[in-house]
């Protein structure tokens, strides 16, 4: 079965989506749209895209295609996903899936009505450490899970492997609400909220967070960028088993490029999943080895990318996971943990 995609938005996360699907077998690039004429362009020569439009109404007019990810800005996915929904496409929205937990209920409900495969691109979903770790958990491996800690820690505020954030709109926009933002609350916040939750396999019940925002340059400002977005963020956790954590995530973790790590502790052992310098690690001290405290590796099987496994849901091959609604409870989460942080850390109930 030959899936014609349609790749909407084309900026850096939309060359890394472009190649990904271009590699799978039965996978057609068929289209990409963007209100930008030079980028799109180049996104198309680059990518070997036979059609572009300046509008998703366009293409939607046009229609022949089946599926279409979503790698417009955060603030645009629910505008944008929807109309796909109604018209009956498969779609693979970036995350977050909304800006707001109403928004995102709503893309979840519209999601279910289509009968279509909708999925949130969780792309640390990939990681094989956290898919085993998941795995044995749910096999009950650990016991009732009673305590985790989790951390996504990246230094692009302080250091420029990635580039310079002072003079490039790719990284200014990130710090910036008037430009969409959620800060790393929402931009690397989601993604070690999902890491420690779907290996928990619980959801949280109850949050209480802080959010920092620093001073980075005269006036808060650059430009036409107000730098007013969360920096750092620290979140406690209550999940649903009763289990207590604590989450955090920052820019400003020097020494750290892109790393994740989680611990989970249950009755009967703990596990440690890391995802440091683009490597995942698993380990474990179960059993027999807790009186000594020894942890010894685990291995773990490669797991297919969320682009693959899109496909696949789209071929009646896979279930469709992550899924909106997946999305839709995340954002709830981050909204939660808005709210506390706005009443100095106060705990809020989901």
């Amino acid at each position: 079965m030959t899936v014609r995609l349609l790749i909407l938005g084309t900026g850096g996360m939309a060359n890394t989506q472009a190649g990904a699907f271009a590699a799978i077998p039965g996978v057609s690039l068929v289209a990409g749209v963007d209100p930008r004429p030079e980028q799109l362009a180049a996104f198309a020569a680059k990518h070997g895209l036979p059609r572009t439009f300046a509008s998703l109404q366009e293409a939607l007019d046009w229609g022949e295609f089946d599926a279409a990810t979503n790698v417009t800005p955060d603030a645009a996915h629910h505008a944008t996903t929807l109309p796909l929904l109604a018209a009956g496409r498969h779609v693979l929205c970036e995350k977050p899936l909304a800006t707001n937990a109403p928004d995102a209920e709503e893309m979840a409900r519209a999601a279910a009505a289509a009968g279509v495969v909708a999925m949130v691109n969780l792309t640390y979903r990939n990681v094989p450490a956290l898919q085993q770790a998941a795995l044995m958990v749910r096999e009950g491996v650990l016991g009732p899970v009673r305590h985790f800690e989790a951390s996504y820690l990246q230094s692009w505020l302080t250091q420029p492997a990635w580039g310079d954030w002072k003079t490039e709109p790719q990284w200014l926009w990130r710090l910036s609400t008037a430009h969409g933002s959620k800060g790393v609350l929402g931009d690397v916040g989601i993604h070690i909220l999902d890491f420690a939750t779907f290996v928990a396999g619980e959801e949280a019940v109850e949050v209480s967070a802080r959010l920092a925002t620093f001073d980075k340059a005269p006036g808060g400002r650059i430009g036409d960028y107000a730098l007013d977005a969360n920096d750092s963020a620290t979140m406690q956790l209550r999940l649903a088993g009763g289990a207590l954590g604590v989450v955090h995530a920052t820019r400003f973790a020097s020494g750290h490029l892109n790393d994740l790590r989680l611990r989970i502790y249950g009755e009967r052992g703990g596990l440690e999943v890391r995802f440091e310098g683009a490597v995942s690690s698993l380990s474990a001290c179960l059993g027999p080895d807790m009186p000594a405290a020894a942890w010894r590796p685990v291995d773990c099987p490669p797991v297919p990318t969320v682009y693959q496994r899109f496909i696949d849901a789209i071929r009646g091959e896979r279930l469709a996971e992550p899924g909106f609604a997946r999305g839709a409870a995340l954002q709830r989460l981050l909204d939660a943990a808005e709210e506390s942080a706005k009443a100095e850390g106060r705990a809020v109930r989901l």
